[in-house]
């Protein structure tokens, strides 16, 4: 107990000793091992007699299968099982938002790879040569690729026939204002987005064990375990509690581990076999074997009056789901309701179409809905800027939304919105020297050039563009969805000091989640000693980790956990020393009052006891929009927004593009880790270029044309420019410490931003993207 002579300490002054909490930015913990190569991934699982796993996929877009012979491949030697869709044990349907794919293909196959049968062999390549022996007879059929026709064209074959909105997932409408409204000046034009992969490194893999019980164990790379496990159970025909999933070492997801990609078949393998069996994809069959970002088509027109307010928008989105659901609905709904960009827009009509086509799965990806419409809507401002003789920045801050806005959903920006803000932070920032890659002689060094050390180029037809754009996007689940996470928190005595156990489903997936969970628990129960408990499902659900989510949602499960240990520990403390609950705090491993100090150690509050709390964090409530006019009262629980500035050099005469600076100023609410804020924001910007000038998933009549890394191109460190990151902090009063997304918006506003840029440079139109040397020297 405190002398109580001497002065009170207060818990900022007992705190100092404790680092690592709220604000800082703590070393992570899974970071040392991965740089060095030492972190264990879901593909380096291993167990004592484990069988290989493989997966014979459909080599047509669009065909009915007329028999399956799988004689010669269960006769190859050691070959444990060969399963089809007849050994699906339970329902063999699944699907994120809509349960329309198979867990193997029954009577037709809907796309190129879709999985039609399984095998468990003795080592990698018996599998394969099993695979090769499986005979399937195929009626192939003549594919759908063309998302607009699916809309529209009602003599096409349904792909799905019981759906009742025939090849359209999902169409929505958002009227605001006067559709026919009139403006001064008006620009338009047709935009088309390419397919664009998460290209995460870590191919999906996983390891099944079975159960004494009659269950399973998955150890699984994912983003979402409950909602795997339900979705594999249902598959199994077993009860939820027999289908038992841990997280295991995830490498990179964005979006591309929502969906189910080997979970169903390790388990059915495991399961028929007895043994353990581990599933790996190699590279090509990672391609096939998870969804890629909806491609898109997009008409858009814009119309302002002659100063620069804008009078009306409106645009047509096409949204190429492929051949399952998987999140176009949601894509749809984003896409929609933030189709016109952080501006106020009084007339307002956007329709959008989800499609099922022919074409290989979409479904989440970084930025979900909001990619697409932003690289348009950002196109048209500056070709509105252009025709009006305005500043684009200055453009986009005359419209700029702000606190209070309403959207065009109607509903009404209740928290800070520093969009004007942000872009002027950006345009603030100090340019790079023109011509950079010139030497003090003024010779050309190829290393800044376009084409860089490929030494295409030595300054002949170079120019400098500078684009902007700003975007919106919102947080988490939306839309009446009931967004939650569950969390655990144990506080005991460990070694003689106190040493708290967090305990949470939430993915790690990169984002330094883990990281983020200690700093919060260190902050809330003032304990020096933080350990994370891995992600299982025998803890309550945490949702995905998708759309920016997890720092607000299990971030505030964590908190409220923390807050109730605490309130079990004060009134021990309380009814101890004569205190009252709501004065007391805990810092530095000790139990303060506010009127007389330090009263004890946690060390002896606790003894040999524990206390345990599990608690859940929900958001606010959602609305879904009207079907008809889009209007509600809330269709997003948070906004968040980002403002970029890039500048590129252009060789006109190759075609050739370097970004030679990509500047970001984003809100974040409240930094809880700094560092990773900024890193959020590289990486997130770099994803953004990638889609601006060279990411694509080339698909004809259905089927990829580049399903591997020497034929789809992502950055590298030579393609990634210098990046000055401003982050603000504007808290929102609804959020767990005023936290904002941070993952999502940088992807967004890079692209249109570089793309704007090379359009200031050459003066072309530019429509869609990526931009490739064909689309400038060709135009």
């Amino acid at each position: 107990m405190t002398n109580q002579s001497s002065p009170a300490r207060t818990p900022q002054d007992l705190n100092e000793s404790i680092t690592g909490g709220i604000g800082d930015s703590p070393l992570r913990p899974d970071g040392t091992l991965k740089v060095r190569g030492e972190f264990a991934y879901s593909s380096d699982l291993w167990a004592e007699d484990m069988l290989w796993g493989g997966t014979l996929r459909s080599p047509h877009p669009y065909a009915r299968i007329s028999s399956i012979d799988i004689t010669e491949a269960v006769r190859h030697p050691g070959v444990y099982a060969v399963l089809t869709h007849q050994d699906v044990p339970g329902e063999n349907i699944y699907g994120l938002k809509v349960a329309d794919t198979p867990a193997l293909a029954a009577d037709i196959v809907r796309y190129k790879g879709e999985p039609v049968a399984l095998v468990a062999a003795d080592h990698p390549e018996t599998a394969r040569r099993a695979l090769a022996k499986i005979v399937v007879d195929y009626e192939v059929l003549e594919p759908i690729t063309d998302p607009e026709l699916a809309a529209h064209d009602d003599t096409l074959p349904k792909l799905h026939p019981e759906h009742p909105g025939g090849n359209v997932v999902r169409y929505q409408p958002i009227i605001q204002g006067d559709p026919e409204a009139k403006a001064d000046v008006v620009v338009s034009d047709v935009y088309t987005m390419g397919m664009q992969d998460q290209a995460f490194l870590g191919p999906e893999s996983g390891l099944a064990i079975p159960a004494e019980d009659g269950g399973v164990d998955l150890f699984i790379a994912t983003q979402w375990l409950h909602v795997d496990q339900k979705q594999t159970a249902r598959a199994l025909g077993l009860p939820l509690e027999k289908v038992r999933f841990t997280m295991s070492g995830v490498g990179g997801a964005f979006g591309g581990r929502e969906d189910l990609s080997m979970q169903i078949h390790a388990c059915m393998l495991a399961l028929h076999t007895g043994k353990p069996v581990k599933m790996v994809y190699n590279r090509e069959e990672s391609f096939y074997g998870h969804v890629h970002r909806h491609p898109a088509k997009m008409y858009y027109e814009h119309g302002a009056t002659k100063d620069g307010k804008l009078v009306y928008v409106k645009a047509k989105m096409y949204f190429d789901g492929g051949a399952y659901a998987s999140k176009t609905p949601v894509v749809v709904s984003n896409a929609t309701s933030l189709g016109v960009g952080p501006y106020e827009v009084p007339n307002v009509k956007i329709e959008g179409w989800g499609l099922y086509t022919n074409n290989p799965p979409c479904g989440a990806m970084r930025g979900l809905g909001a990619v697409q419409p932003a690289y348009a809507y950002e196109s048209q401002m500056d070709k509105l800027a252009k025709a009006l003789d305005m500043d684009p920045v200055e453009l986009r801050q005359l419209n700029a939304v702000s606190q209070g806005s309403i959207m065009h959903t109607g509903q009404v920006l209740d928290s800070p919105a520093p969009v004007a803000e942000l872009l002027q932070r950006v345009k603030d920032m100090p340019l790079p020297p023109e011509d950079a890659w010139k030497t003090s002689d003024g010779q050309a060094d190829v290393r800044g050039l376009p084409g860089g050390l490929s030494n295409t180029s030595h300054g002949e037809g170079v120019v400098r563009g500078v684009g902007y754009a700003v975007i919106i996007k919102n947080v988490s689940y939306a839309e009446g969805v009931d967004d939650y996470s569950t969390a655990r928190v144990r506080l005991e005595v460990i070694g003689g000091e106190p040493v708290a156990l967090v305990h949470t489903a939430a993915a790690e997936v990169g984002q330094g989640l883990i990281t983020m969970k200690q700093q919060i628990v260190r902050s809330e129960l003032g304990v020096a000693r933080v350990t994370v408990h891995a992600a299982d499902t025998n803890v309550g659900d945490a949702g995905s980790s998708s759309a920016s989510r997890q720092t607000y949602i299990t971030g505030g499960a964590v908190k409220n956990a923390c807050e109730a240990v605490r309130e079990v520990l004060f009134d021990r403390v309380a009814r101890r020393f004569g205190e009252n609950p709501a004065d007391l705090s805990v810092a530095g491993g000790k139990v303060v009052s506010k009127t007389t100090g330090a009263l004890a150690d946690l060390v002896d509050v606790l003894g040999d006891d524990v206390i345990e709390e599990t608690r859940e964090y929900h958001h606010l409530q959602t609305y879904p929009m009207d079907p008809q006019t889009g209007q509600s009262r809330r269709v997003h629980v948070q906004h968040a927004y980002a403002a970029h500035r890039a500048v590129v050099e252009v060789d006109t005469e190759l075609g050739l593009v370097k970004v030679v600076q990509l500047d970001c100023a984003q809100d974040v609410g409240k930094a809880i880790n700094p560092d990773a804020v900024v890193g959020q924001i590289q990486g997130g910007s770099t994803q953004g270029l990638g889609l601006a000038v060279m990411e694509e998933i080339k698909v004809k009549d259905g089927k990829i044309r580049n399903p591997s890394f020497t034929d789809y191109l992502i950055p590298t460190i030579l393609d990634t420019p210098p990046m000055t990151v401003d982050v603000i902090e504007r808290a929102d009063p609804n959020s767990p410490y005023g936290v904002r997304g941070v993952g999502e918006p940088p992807t967004i506003s890079a692209t249109p931003a570089v793309v704007n840029a090379i359009r200031n440079a050459t003066g072309l139109n530019l429509t869609h993207t990526p931009v490739s040397p064909e689309h400038i020297v060709g135009a």
